[in-house]
């Protein structure tokens, strides 16, 4: 296997739930991660994101800011407010741009930002490099539940 090959192995088994009001915005954030070998889920509003989050733990969310029922604010803070989901990386992506509004993302929890229009390079970089840091967070989550487990045996 060479080293690309397993560099981006983990980018084979991840989710990423994109979460937009407008269709077309969903269509092409998914078609723009096309190039990533990973699944992407659909959802439409805030609500249904939480329900999917809850059901199919996605490994990243890319999540707009401005929708109908529940802001992508509000969809962020209670990711990050809940310990089940609290380590899920969001990405907010909207076409805010104040000052404030990156300050009130921040304040909600997220992990990074994308400003509309999307740019295709900038989006596939930002995804990869979010979804590599959670299988390297996974995967030390992983050793130190392991090596709690042989201390306990060895006690």
């Amino acid at each position: 296997m060479t080293k690309k090959k397993q560099k981006e192995q983990h980018l084979e088994s991840s989710k990423i739930l994109i979460v937009d009001d407008n269709q077309q915005n969903l269509e092409l954030l998914q078609a723009y991660l096309d190039d990533i070998d990973c699944e992407t889920i659909p959802a439409s509003n805030g609500i249904e994101a939480l329900k999917i989050i809850n059901k199919d733990k996605p490994d990243l969310v890319l999540l707009d800011v401005m929708m109908p029922k529940m802001s992508g604010f509000e969809v962020c803070r209670k990711i990050k407010n809940n310990a089940a989901t609290a380590d899920l990386p969001v990405i907010m992506v909207t076409a805010l741009n104040e000052l404030g509004d990156i300050e009130r993302a921040v304040d909600s929890g997220t992990d990074d930002f994308l400003s509309k229009p999307i740019n295709k390079w900038e989006l596939v970089t930002r995804v990869k490099t979010m979804l590599k840091l959670k299988h390297l967070s996974d995967k030390l989550e992983r050793t130190l539940a392991y090596l709690d487990e042989v201390e306990k045996q060895s006690e």
